[in-house]
């Protein structure tokens, strides 16, 4: 297929291709609610033995995304969510055989009761039904998306970029051959045949076939999406993440959790992109940090105080303190107390990961309570925010929202639930 075949659908113009995708997705949605755990499991099963079995394939493919990526002006950060490797892909195998090993959702019971006329009332979670997924530049969430919504019952639509088009492409054929294998329907996953962004549009407004939008991206296709849709959805915004040094931290503890925060894959979205430091322990604690964060190639850019005590830092601007940098470039700031620094993360942060040093219980304590952010974590990396490491198996993006979900989606976060009322010739008086 040419780079070119990527801009176009498969058939007929953009609308009639949207409504084709959307009715199959739809009817596959109702033969997949009915599935056993079984089939989904041996499908997850057989999506990983694919996986190993295609390495050299999907490789290849990725090659050729990434010979295009110098067109589409990428950083490297970028360019590193684009590649995939042996190792990724490993691991992405054996993500898939985590999540077989998931409880399945569907059908449980979570709440009963025994009304007082011999009505029995369970709630009973059910799949959303089908799930229009755009993502950006990162193959691997096709393979996390898809086996999340079949698992949880749910047909999915994937959009992905063009950045990682023959990527996407290679990674779905395995996805649909296993569907087949397992006698799951096939269009229980489709993966989208343009990237024309007006076939989005078409998608966001088909409400009567697609249950739930997730975009993951960058904050204008997630405004373009919350703006148009017309059914709800699960927003994913910037990963505007702190990591906020107490002046009981330990400071050895504290220089790991930030070069881990921010060095360990700066291109994800729980990364941390700011870090505060209290006035009394700053003097001691900056040189430590930046010492450790330079050996890493990590630009630092300060507030005057923080110029003071470490050479080579640039001026932060007020812009920089708002910045989802997704690369090698931490903001810093001192300052004076923790109110002041939960009021930085109020202003400034995104609500989706943000962490404290501290030895001081009091301190956790208040930070934990005040913080109004998806994960709050206390002595530990602000890259813990994870389905994976949250033990949800892989998730299909952390929710910034409040409704309906927060956090990282797993499995339930995919679900709803009916109410299932049994009784005995009850009529109501």
């Amino acid at each position: 297929m040419s780079h070119d075949d990527s801009e176009r659908p498969a058939t007929g113009d953009l609308f009639q291709y949207a409504n084709a995708v959307g009715e199959r997705a739809y009817q596959a949605a109702k033969g997949l609610a009915l599935a056993s755990r079984f089939a989904k499991d041996e499908w997850l099963r057989r999506c990983a033995e694919r996986l190993r079995q295609s390495t050299e394939a999907v490789l290849r493919a990725n090659a050729r995304d990434l010979e295009l990526a110098q067109h589409y002006g990428m950083n490297a950060a970028a360019i590193d969510r684009l590649r995939l490797t042996p190792a990724r892909l490993e691991s992405l195998a054996t993500a898939v055989e985590k999540i077989a090993l998931l409880d399945d959702p569907i059908g449980e019971s979570f709440e009963k009761s025994v009304r007082p006329n011999g009505l029995a009332i369970h709630r009973v979670r059910v799949p959303l039904g089908v799930v229009f997924f755009i993502y950006e530049s990162r193959p691997n969430v096709t393979i996390d998306a898809a086996a999340i919504c079949v698992k949880s019952g749910n047909a999915v639509i994937l959009r992905g970029g063009k950045e990682a088009f023959h990527s996407n492409r290679a990674l779905y054929e395995l996805l649909r051959d296993a569907l087949l294998d397992a006698g799951l329907p096939a269009d229980a996953v489709q993966l989208l045949e343009t990237t024309d962004r007006a076939a989005v549009g078409h998608f966001l407004a088909m409400s009567d076939k697609i249950a739930v939008t997730i975009p993951r991206g960058g904050k204008s296709l997630i405004e373009r999406v919350a703006r148009e849709a017309k059914m709800p959805v699960i927003k994913h915004y910037d990963g505007i993440c702190h990591v906020y040094v107490d002046k009981s931290a330990d400071l050895e503890m504290a220089r790991d959790i930030i070069v881990n925060s921010k060095c360990q894959r700066p291109g994800v979205c729980n990364a941390a992109e700011c870090l505060l430091v209290h006035a009394d322990i700053a003097a001691q604690f900056l040189p430590l940090a930046a010492a450790a964060l330079r050996e890493h190639r990590v630009e630092l850019r300060g507030c005057p105080r923080t110029l003071e005590l470490i050479s080579g830092c640039r001026l932060a601007t007020p812009e920089d303190y708002r910045t989802e940098y997704l690369d090698l470039i931490l903001s810093v700031r001192v300052v004076d107390s923790l109110e002041q620094a939960m009021e930085h993360i109020a202003t400034n942060g995104s609500h989706h990961t943000d962490a404290i040093v501290t030895t001081d219980s009091e301190a956790a304590r208040r930070f934990v309570s005040v913080v109004d952010s998806a994960a709050v974590v206390v002595n530990a990396s602000t890259r813990f925010n994870d389905g994976g490491e949250l033990g949800l198996g892989a998730e299909i993006g952390i929710s910034t929202d409040k409704f309906h979900a927060r956090g990282p989606c797993g499995l339930r976060e995919l679900t709803s639930y009916k109410y299932v009322v049994e009784g005995s010739g009850q009529v109501r008086s």
